[in-house]
């Protein structure tokens, strides 16, 4: 079956930086677009940013010009660079990928199981 698994979160001071890393495994015959979003308590999760197939990016407005995401299409990889962290990144971030199982399957949404992230002095 298709796992997608987080790694990277942790504390980090604000300013500081750090990288999430998702790989999608299993039965995978097409990955069009994968994203990653974030939850904190008491709020909606929010799209925090998602890279297509061809490597077309969008980014909340909150993380523009301190979150890059990037993917690696071979290995089935999408990862998120975060710096200039500020305590309002604080956050469940999961990662999500839009993927057919097979080329007759319709596409299907997956989610990881989340990771933490808890920018604080």
């Amino acid at each position: 079956q298709v796992q997608l698994v987080e790694s990277g979160g942790g504390l980090v001071q604000p300013g500081g930086s750090l990288r999430l890393s998702c790989v999608a495994s299993g039965p995978i015959f097409s990955i069009r677009a994968m994203a990653w979003y974030r939850q904190a308590p008491g709020n909606q999760r929010e799209l925090v940013a998602s890279i297509t197939s061809s490597g077309t990016t969008t980014y909340a407005d909150s993380v523009k010009g301190r979150f890059t995401i990037s993917r690696d299409n071979a290995k089935n990889t999408v990862d998120l660079q975060m710096d200039s962290l500020k305590p309002e990144d604080t956050a469940v971030y999961s990662c999500n990928a839009k993927l057919k199982r097979l080329p007759v399957l319709p596409q299907q949404n997956y989610w990881g199981q989340g990771t933490q992230v808890t920018v604080s002095s």
